[in-house]
């Protein structure tokens, strides 16, 4: 017996014939949910109902080997044909549903938390330039005889802005913790935001190799070492991290690629086995360094 499942039902054939059926319901958001399920190399329900009983099933699909043997080269597959319309569903249907899982898959991506701290990070940058700018137009303005109603309208606008920064600050130190808390706990939070935002996301973050998350957020001067010559740029982003930036500048590079290994290796811990290896990172994180140091 072989177990073929389509879009619009899962079926048990032999012989060329179906022998039995279980169809799905016609209903475009039923069949998103049948599809999601599949994606996710989930088993149907319907799926386990359609095999109780029989001795042995042949499959065609890796994720359905829990319940029947794994046989995708089995000649049988490909002259057994089971089309929709003879079930009385049409392509409209499946056009419908596919848009309909079309959508879901952005939703679910736009509400990723990778993504949400990537516009936090930006919306940082954006109060940060923000601060910036009231802040010289408070000093300017401040230097000429003004009176303090005129000047506190701006005065305010710019402790909300420094206020709005700190809560921002929080709240991404927060959602990193709990995304990546290895990196965060390896480089700090808001560094490891930063990477993750330049990078596009943490999974692409984890695929990047420590060379390249070395030199994230000095992309300026990498092209500009390529196109003019001079001295490639030692570190990015992670310069901000106080065992580059407290250390004397001729070691500066080569903790620079120690701490960038590092964050290579918790990266792929947030990312794919979710295990918490922080601890042993840090201390060998710790000794590298000081090994570093006395050279």
């Amino acid at each position: 017996m072989y177990l073929i499942t389509k879009w619009f039902g899962t079926f048990i054939c032999n012989k060329n014939r179906i022998k039995n059926k279980i169809l799905f319901s016609k209903d475009e958001k039923e069949i998103v949910k049948k599809l999601l399920k599949i994606n996710e190399n989930k088993i149907l329900p319907e799926e386990k109902k359609i095999v109780k009983n029989l001795k042995k099933i042949i499959v065609i699909e890796k994720r359905l080997q829990k319940i029947g043997e794994y046989k995708p080269s089995d000649p049988f597959f490909k002259k057994i044909e089971i089309k929709p319309e003879d079930f009385d569903y049409s392509e409209d249907l499946l056009h419908k549903a596919t848009l309909l899982l079309a959508k879901n898959r952005v939703k679910e991506k736009l509400a990723s938390e990778d993504l949400q701290v990537i516009q936090m990070v930006n919306a940082l940058d954006d109060l940060i330039q923000t601060s910036n700018l009231l802040s010289e137009r408070v000093n300017c303005w401040s230097a000429i005889p003004t009176s303090k109603e005129k000047i506190q309208p701006l005065q305010n606008v710019f402790s909300t802005v420094n206020n709005e920064i700190k809560s921002m600050e929080k709240q991404i130190d927060s959602d990193m913790e709990k995304i990546a808390p290895n990196m965060s706990k390896i480089t700090g939070p808001l560094i490891s935001a930063r990477l993750l935002s330049i990078a596009g996301g943490l999974e692409k973050l984890a695929t990047m190799p420590a060379s390249t998350i070395q030199i994230l957020g000095a992309e300026k001067a990498f092209f500009r070492f390529r196109k003019e010559g001079g001295k490639p740029p030692k570190h990015g982003v992670i310069f901000q991290n106080p065992y580059i930036n407290r250390s004397p500048r001729e070691i500066r590079g080569k903790i620079a690629r120690v701490l960038a290994t590092k964050i290579s290796i918790a990266t792929k811990a947030d990312a794919f086995t979710k295990r918490d290896i922080s601890k042993d990172l840090i201390k060998d994180l710790d000794k590298r360094i000081k090994e570093i140091k006395n050279l």
